[in-house]
């Protein structure tokens, strides 16, 4: 319904942010790893938004990225969590670290979020891994404002991935190391970046 919102900060809070467009205060939930990147008051920003309404109640909850909002949208069609559940699991972990949990199946990281069980968690990697890959992970989105994350060859880094996990690495651990090598050089065959992901392992 309402897709994102641009407007000035007007001040940040624990877990929300006032953000005013023509006159109107929009009180905003944003998960705590992006309120660390908030701009500061006085300051423009941009939030893709979804409205979460009740019968009595009807919550904002806003992401710097499209890609964060997404996933929101995503963990909130898993059974057992809810808006304020996805925002906790959020807070604890920023998409990329979500994503890593999932494809790793480390439903541990992710029982850490707040209100968050084992079995909540364990369902939120289960319904949710078809729905990942590593090209997500590649080219993941970075926050408006900030330079463009280098996606590179994304079939030279998924199979730098599938060797590195091949060899024994974890999966966690090979795509991390995977993208830092593209974050430093996007033009590069699976070769090279299976040298390089080594090095940094």
């Amino acid at each position: 319904m309402i897709g994102f919102i641009k407007g000035i900060v007007d001040s940040v809070h624990e877990n929300y942010v006032l953000l005013e467009n023509n006159g109107v205060g929009y009180e905003i939930f944003v998960p705590a790893s992006e309120l660390e990147q908030m701009p500061h008051a006085g300051e423009e920003v941009r939030l893709y938004t979804y409205l979460h309404v009740r019968e009595d109640l009807m919550q904002l909850y806003g992401f710097l990225t499209r890609d964060a909002c997404d996933f929101f949208k995503m963990l909130i069609t898993v059974n057992g969590v809810g808006p304020k559940g996805a925002l906790g699991i959020l807070s604890t972990l920023d998409v990329d670290q979500l994503r890593f949990a999932i494809l790793a199946d480390d439903s541990k990281a992710i029982a850490k979020a707040p209100g968050i069980g084992k079995k909540t968690a364990e369902k939120v990697v289960l319904e949710l891994r078809d729905k990942c890959d590593a090209d997500d992970f590649i080219a993941a989105e970075r926050p408006a404002g900030t330079a463009s994350a280098p996606t590179g060859d994304s079939d030279a880094a998924k199979d730098a991935i599938e060797a590195l996990v091949a060899l024994g690495y974890s999966s966690t651990d090979a795509m991390r190391a995977v993208k830092s090598v593209i974050a430093l050089d996007s033009n590069i065959d699976t070769e090279a970046i299976l040298k390089q992901a080594l090095k940094v392992i």
